[in-house]
């Protein structure tokens, strides 16, 4: 008796998953209750969601895996996050800051190669200001008038996106990190506030930037029921991009000593934002690569269809030391990026270098 009660829960609980499965792939909203459950039974059905992302993904975007030129401007911080090595109080950072020209060499070869995505991504440093931006940008879009300009610069006020995007950026990076406020205190100074973190990602939708958010899976004092607002936040922003990964620690942070987050959840996490928001770009993060060697073989199968390889001069990547250990899809010969496509392409997947816009 006591084994048919446990096969009745179990088929119940499968049941009431495959329900849920079937609410999401009829783009119907869950509730955070709802998606804590999943969360919290994910061993269960882990497959059944993986596939059915796997299949939304080619739906909406066949076989192609869009790549993204990433470029490190700046090294320096004025925040003081306590997972990020990056962290303005950490006296044993090595700083830099990449001159305009350096930038727009870092993009003119990525052009040569092939890129019309590029991702400018850095900390909040004051000396990247509107006017540095704008006239960065300008020339970047004047002479590649094919390609996109993604940001990743942190939290600004409303004028700075503005001003930003009529110089002709096309998308911003800003991960929310958490959607609990409890959560976002234990993660961040008291001087940043989730409130303000929101109205930032809401201020970039209404200025219709192609806007991204996400989260570290496995953070300090992170649990199902924190990521089960995460979700439910994705769910009500519908951003164009989403971007996730597991917490690695980072030297010389509070969270030092901290374990890094768990690879597992993190790929039916990619699977779950893939069913809440079809049409998402969501990349394949350097924090998975760093953890996992199979990172691209695994997260393409649960519905990740981004890579955004390394551009930064080769001598300032190991400056910018958000954890431990960072690695790159290595691009800096002309053979390791043929590498990289051949194995995208012996996984049954097409590189593709084109702007690769919301939905295309």
């Amino acid at each position: 008796m006591e084994n048919f009660c446990k096969i009745f829960i179990l088929k119940n609980g499968e049941i009431k998953a495959l329900e849920l499965l079937e609410k999401l792939k009829n783009n119907d909203k869950l509730t955070i209750q709802e998606f804590e459950y999943l969360i919290k039974n994910r061993n269960d059905f882990y497959d059944d969601f993986a596939n059915e992302a796997l299949k939304i993904r080619k739906h909406f975007y066949k076989i192609d895996v869009y790549f993204r030129a990433l470029v490190e401007i700046s090294s320096f911080c004025k925040n003081d996050c306590f997972y990020c090595g990056l962290r303005h109080s950490n006296k044993n950072a090595h700083r830099y800051r990449l001159s305009k020209e350096k930038i727009l060499q870092s993009v003119e070869g990525s052009y040569q190669r092939g890129f019309r995505t590029f991702v400018l991504q850095g900390g909040e440093d004051s000396e990247i200001t509107d006017e540095f931006l704008i006239d960065l940008i300008k020339k970047i879009k004047s002479k590649y008038s094919d390609a996109a300009v993604t940001l990743s610069l942190g939290e600004r006020d409303f004028s700075s996106y503005e001003k930003l995007k009529n110089a002709g950026a096309d998308r911003y990076l800003l991960r929310h990190e958490t959607n609990d406020e409890n959560h976002y205190s234990k993660l961040h100074p008291k001087s940043m506030s989730l409130d303000h973190r929101k109205d930032c990602l809401k201020n970039l939708k209404s200025l219709h930037f192609q806007t991204g958010c996400g989260m570290m899976v496995g953070s300090p004092f992170q649990t199902d029921l924190t990521l089960a607002k995460d979700l439910y936040f994705i769910q009500e922003l519908q951003p164009e991009m989403v971007g996730i990964g597991p917490f690695i620690p980072a030297d010389n942070t509070p969270f030092e000593n901290y374990e890094h987050g768990d690879l597992d959840l993190t790929y039916f996490l990619l699977a779950m934002i893939r069913l809440i928001d079809h049409k998402a770009l969501i990349p394949i993060t350097t924090a998975l690569s760093t953890l996992d060697k199979d990172s691209i073989k695994k997260g393409l199968s649960v519905g990740g269809n981004v890579l955004m390889p390394n551009v930064s001069p080769v001598e300032n990547r190991k400056n910018y030391s958000i954890y431990n250990d960072k690695k790159d899809f290595e691009i800096q010969i002309s053979g390791n990026f043929e590498k990289l496509k051949e194995k995208i392409e012996a996984l049954g997947f097409n590189p593709n270098m084109s702007i690769g816009n919301y939905g295309e």
